[in-house]
């Protein structure tokens, strides 16, 4: 019986994973946490029975004792809450699906509690791949990418650690306004961004998605997983969504993953590594798809993508404040306090006023995020 504890249980990565715990059978979840969605949450200890559950608030960690009172469940909240989730004795894998920094700290516990990490946090490495990567290689933990096209770049690089890898393709569907002109978004409503073609994520990740906010962070969780230098990586835009991601090595030859828009089969993967299950749902249908298309991305239109090339070029912690700027102005657009084209307008005027630090430790980084939010809070 694999035992697994999940970061963000009630998200659409962690509902998911909970989707293969019911299918599979053999997985025990040891411990959850979960934001405010205190009746998911209920719902999800009366099945899963879990020994640790934890909330972000401390009043709705108060609400969801009384509720789970026949229960033998401990309920734990904030910061400490997620640390001891995250370090469950019994648990084998963390899977870590919380939005947003506060992933950092419970993945740097869970790795010095020897805990293999299934990633799908992409801040962690976003802000923190400094510490995090050198961190994992100290204590041999593995880090597991579940993001689908991380998660593709790694299944095509099985079998070929001894060779060169010449570039990553890292694919992304275009999101619901490719082709669109900047005079085109310029009206652009939350309900008309929320509308991905393709995939079904939870609304933060979604907005990215449009922006390209999206690819631009998971080029950087790219450069930290696979070892390899910005100009290595290539995104290519792929409608259908179908090649998930690609490694090209340095003999020409191609190597992608393909499958359905599916998060549930990188999930898996995770969980199961380096074996496979079957898994129910669609399987992909080369006759009935027909054809696949791919164009360059449009990045004087989506600067989001433009914008973290340039943050991590420049590295230290504007990577941090390029994250962090997202992040804050993805929630003013999603209270429409703000129109969708000033997303990234903030990003790049946070970025060009920020103190650079060359080497942050993690207080800095937590700093830098925190007068990123006080400057925007300041001007908008």
């Amino acid at each position: 019986m694999k035992k697994i504890a999940i970061l963000g249980s009630t998200g659409s990565i962690g509902t998911q994973t909970l989707d293969i715990v019911r299918e599979q059978k053999d997985i025990q979840v040891t411990a959850m946490a979960a934001g405010s969605n205190i009746s998911l949450l209920e719902k999800q200890i009366r099945e899963f029975h879990p020994s640790i559950v934890s909330v972000w608030a401390e009043e709705k960690a108060k609400e969801l004792r009384l509720k789970v009172a026949d229960l033998n469940v401990k309920v734990l909240f904030g910061m400490d809450g997620l640390l001891a989730v995250a370090t469950e004795p019994e648990s084998e894998i963390l899977v870590t699906a919380i939005v947003g920094m506060l992933g950092i700290r419970p993945t740097i516990a869970a790795i010095k509690a020897k805990k293999v990490i299934a990633l799908a946090n992409k801040e962690t490495l976003v802000t923190a791949g400094h510490l995090i990567i050198p961190l994992a290689k100290e204590y041999q933990v593995p880090i597991l990418p579940v993001d689908s096209e991380h998660s593709a770049i790694f299944q095509s690089l099985q079998g070929e650690q001894q060779n060169k890898i010449h570039k990553i393709i890292l694919t992304a569907s275009g999101g619901p306004f490719r082709g669109k002109t900047r005079a085109e978004l310029e009206h652009i409503q939350v309900e008309d961004a929320l509308k991905h073609p393709n995939w079904a994520m939870g609304r933060k990740i979604t907005i990215d998605s449009s922006t390209l906010v999206n690819k631009g962070l998971e080029v950087m969780e790219a450069k930290w997983l696979f070892g390899v230098e910005l100009d290595q990586i290539q995104v290519t835009v792929h409608p259908q969504s179908v090649i998930h991601s690609a490694v090209e090595y340095e003999d020409g030859a191609v190597i992608a993953q393909l499958g359905t828009p599916d998060m549930r089969l990188p999930i898996q993967y995770a969980l199961y590594y380096p074996k496979r299950r079957n898994l129910s749902g669609e399987k992909l249908d080369l006759f009935a798809l027909g054809h696949l298309t791919f164009e360059r991305p449009d990045t004087k239109t989506f600067r989001g993508l433009a914008l973290a090339y340039e943050a991590m070029k420049k590295g230290g912690n504007i990577p941090t404040v390029y994250n962090a700027a997202n992040e804050k102005a993805v929630a003013m657009f999603l209270d429409r306090k703000i129109s969708y084209l000033t997303i990234t307008e903030i990003i790049e005027a946070c970025m060009e006023q920020n103190t650079y630090i060359k080497d942050p430790d993690l207080e800095q980084i937590l700093d830098t995020e925190k007068a990123v939010y006080e400057y925007i809070e300041s001007r908008w």
